[in-house]
This record gives C-alpha cells, sequence and structure tokens, in this order.
C-alpha cells in the first residue's frame, strides 16, 4: 500500500489483485528454511531479505516490512482482515450511522499517534497544537464523535517497560533471558521476531502493550464504561504513521472473542486521513478548530506534550533515566549518544568511577536490526537494553506519512517533521496526573491482574507453514 505525499494513497481495495509482487532470492530461500527441518533458530542472516522487493508490474522498490507482509507471512485470514482496515470501512460506519436503524450505530473513536501530529502540521501549515485542533474538527465534521490522542497510552506503555526492565534487571544472575531486553511498540519488529527469530529473541521482549492497544484497552473498556457504552457499540479508529499497525490491529491476542470485538477496529495512516479531507474536498481553512477529548472529560491538561526522544516515543531515554535512578541511585539529566555504524544505531552508557553500570543502543531500520541479530547470535551483544523500530529515523519516517519517490522516506519531511515534534514540551510520563488517576480509577493498582490483562502480552513462535492462498499484492 503505497503513499505518493504529493497526491493520493491507494487503499487496499485499489491495489489490483491480478498484481503480483515477486519476492527476492533470499526471502524464498528463507521462507523454504523455515519449512524445513532445520527451523526458525537455524535461520543464517544472509537467508534474510535484503530489504528490496521489486514488483513483477513496476520498479518500485519495498522495504522488508513489505516482505514480510507477503504470503509468506501474513496468513489468509490475517489478509482478510488487513484488507477492511482503509477509507471504506470508516465511510461504511458513517454512513450507517445517519441511517433511521439505530441498533447499527456506532460511537466513532479516533485516536491519534503523536508521531502523525507533526505531518498535519506541515500539510495545515501550522504549528503541532493548532493542526491538532484542525484536525480534530475535520472528523467532528464528518460525524467522529470523540478524537483522543494516544500520548497518555504511551505513558503507561513507558512506565510499565521501565518496571519491567527493573524486574529483569534484578533477576538477571538467574534468569538467561532476561537481558537484553527489547522494546515492544513496533509491530513491524514483532513480527519479525516471531515469524523469523523465533526463541532466540522472543523471550527478550518486554511484554508491555504498544501505545496503540493500549489505547485501544482503554477506549473499549474504561471509557465504554464511563460513557455507559458496551465496548461492541464503540467503532475505535487509530491514527497513526506507520502500515504495520494494521498488522498489529488485528493479532489475535487482542481479540475477544466472547464479545466479538477487537481493541481497535481499524488503522488509518496519516496520509489516509489527509485523503479523507481531499476527497471532503474542503480546505484547512474551512475546518473549525476543536479541541482533542481526553477520557475523564473536561481537564486542566496543560496542552500538547510529548515524551522524551527525536521522533518516537523515547523508551529507551525514559528506561535509561529510571533505571539509573532505581538500581543505582544516579539523577541523568541528559543522555549522550554514541554513534555506532550509522545515525540509526546508536548505544549510550551509564558510567561511575570508570565502571560501565547500564549499556543501553537503539536500532533502528532492518539492515541495523540484522547487524544486531548477528552479534546476538555470536554472544557479542553488550546492552542490557535495546530500542527496536523498524524504520530508519523511528516513527516520524514511517511509510504511511513520510514515503518519497521511489519507496524511500522523504528526508526533507522527515526533518521538517522531527523539527515540529521536537518543539512540542516535554511530560515524563510518572508525572502525569491522568495517567495516575486511571491506574486506580481503571486498572486497580499498579500490579492488579486487571492492569497485567489492560497493559500486557505474550509474544509467540511462528509453527505453521507460510500460507501459500494468500494474495500478495498488499504493500505496507
Amino acid at each position: 500500500m503505497a503513499l505518493n505525499i504529493s497526491g493520493a494513497p491507494h487503499t487496499m481495495s485499489e491495489v489490483s489483485i491480478g498484481r503480483k509482487k515477486e519476492k527476492c532470492e533470499n526471502c524464498t530461500k528463507q521462507c523454504n528454511k523455515k519449512q524445513s527441518e532445520e527451523g526458525i533458530n537455524s535461520l543464517q542472516e544472509k537467508g534474510v531479505a535484503t530489504g528490496e522487493v521489486k514488483e513483477s508490474t513496476s520498479v518500485q522498490q519495498v522495504l522488508l516490512s513489505a516482505c514480510l507482509s507477503c504470503d509468506g507471512c501474513v496468513s489468509e485470514d490475517e489478509g482478510q482482515r488487513i484488507s477492511q482496515q482503509n477509507l471504506e470501512e470508516i465511510n461504511r460506519v458513517l454512513a450507517l450511522n445517519k441511517k433511521c436503524d439505530t441498533s447499527k450505530h456506532k460511537i466513532l473513536v479516533v485516536s491519534v499517534c503523536p508521531q502523525s501530529l507533526p505531518f498535519f502540521a506541515i500539510k495545515f501549515q501550522l504549528d503541532v497544537p493548532a493542526a491538532a485542533k484542525k484536525l480534530c474538527g475535520f472528523l467532528k465534521s464528518v460525524g467522529v464523535h470523540y478524537v483522543f490522542d494516544t500520548t497518555v497510552a504511551a505513558s503507561f506503555s513507558i512506565l510499565e517497560s521501565q518496571r519491567e526492565f527493573v524486574q529483569r534487571y534484578r533477576r538477571k544472575h538467574h534468569d538467561s533471558n532476561a537481558m537484553p531486553m527489547f522494546t515492544s511498540s513496533c509491530p513491524g519488529w514483532i513480527r519479525y521476531a516471531e515469524r523469523v527469530l523465533g526463541s532466540l529473541v522472543t523471550p527478550h521482549i518486554c511484554t508491555a502493550r504498544s501505545p496503540q492497544q493500549i489505547m485501544g484497552s482503554l477506549v473499549k473498556d474504561f471509557f465504554a464504561r464511563q460513557q455507559k457504552l458496551t465496548p461492541d457499540q464503540i467503532f475505535h479508529v487509530v491514527v497513526a504513521p506507520c502500515f504495520d499497525k494494521k498488522l498489529e490491529a488485528v493479532r489475535e491476542e487482542f481479540y475477544k472473542s466472547i464479545l466479538e470485538i477487537r481493541d481497535v477496529d481499524c488503522v488509518l495512516t496519516s496520509g489516509e486521513i489527509l485523503h479523507l479531507m481531499e476527497q471532503s474536498k474542503v480546505t484547512v481553512e474551512e475546518v473549525d478548530s476543536a479541541p482533542l477529548d481526553h477520557v475523564f472529560g473536561e481537564t486542566t491538561d496543560p496542552g500538547m506534550t510529548r515524551h522524551e526522544g527525536r521522533g518516537s516515543e523515547g523508551f529507551l531515554e525514559h528506561i535509561f533515566k529510571h533505571a539509573a535512578k532505581e538500581l543505582f541511585g544516579l539523577d541523568v539529566q541528559e543522555i549522550v549518544y554514541k554513534t555506532l555504524r550509522n545515525r540509526d544505531f546508536q548505544e549510550v552508557a551509564l558510567e561511575r568511577d570508570g565502571e560501565t553500570l547500564l549499556q543501553f543502543a537503539a536500532v533502528y531500520g532492518f539492515r541495523n536490526i540484522q547487524t544486531l541479530v548477528h552479534r546476538m547470535r555470536k554472544g557479542k551483544v553488550p546492552y542490557q537494553l535495546v530500542e527496536v523500530l523498524s524504520c530508519p529515523g523511528g516513527c516520524l519516517s514511517g511509510r504511511g506519512q513520510a514515503e518519497g519517490e521511489g519507496g524511500r522516506p522523504d528526508r526533507t519531511l522527515v526533518q521538517q517533521m522531527e523539527e515540529h515534534y521536537s518543539s512540542l514540551p516535554v511530560r515524563l510520563p510518572d508525572t502525569n496526573p491522568e495517567v495516575q488517576r486511571l491506574y486506580q480509577d481503571w486498572l486497580d493498582g499498579h500490579d492488579s491482574p486487571h492492569a497485567q490483562q489492560c497493559l500486557h502480552t505474550q509474544y509467540k513462535i511462528s509453527t505453521q507453514p507460510p500460507s501459500q492462498i494468500l494474495n500478495s499484492d498488499i504493500q505496507w
């Protein structure tokens, strides 16, 4: 599914079914190996896709995340559910809400990722807070009832990741899977770890849910009860910078079979929402601004804020500072990154009296991930934590909003988005009173079974041979 920033994006339904995507030689060998008796753990690094796949009718290059979404890694059922996540689906719900049969009406909730907002700021030629209000005003003008941003959910994910890291560090001497811990917010990385790397990596992945899926729990559980609604009466849409979030939304563990509902019903990229505005034939100037909603209703919220980090949620920085204080009693004010292979492979270290106490790494993009995994197989990973993101440059570079010519990120656009994102004030998750209130009112405390159910998940290793039935025209 490709987005042309200068024009209209293609939806899943617009992609020709007859067009097939050729796998590269390495990918085909790898998939064959996956079905062999050697199993996932015997895969060699050179058997992993190099990151470029060509379509038989196009010279467009597709990143490795597209390779992972081909018929080798997405089941037929998953492919069917993903294909429904497009503008047609939200238009269907909006149309049903206009009909007389109120039994089919849905409360439409849209949650916007903070990494999507700089994209709209640039397109609207506004600052981020003003763009957020314009976006909210537009969505409500077409029939959306509530618009949230997912910063509160990201705060939960960071706090739970911090707690889990400290727990893992303290048991590292009697648990071989405790260290290193890998972050869990990127669905492209999670898919790759489960389907390709297997048990080498999955026990090391933090169990905290991603911000998207925590937001799903918050909306379908707490917010539904606040509004005296059943979860099935809410249609929950997430606006995200990358296509992999669609794949995350359809994971089995985020589906409640008894209620037949998903925590997130549909994921739309920033580019798809922009296309929705173009379809509506409205200009930014014509749209009335509206403030974003809050799960508690009216609040004394200070306005738009962000977490630390250059363009993602800053898991590394938050966990690093928390661990330094919790484990060693050290207050870290500023983190200094050391660039290794490139800007997307960096490390930070905590030192005291010449001794290295902690060593973390930020690894973005599949080529750097491959380097990391290669070192891990050789037992040469010195890190206690690795923040892993599949998009080079981090979440702002997601292909749902930053794709340029040839399928590569538009670097000028990404740089502009980074500047807009960094202009927002930083707010630590620990100091957010809304989060602390939700821990009590929603989750019955930090360590409750309800908190474990809503804020954490588990990862699996693929044991089934890849499906050969799914249409391989889905692009990411």
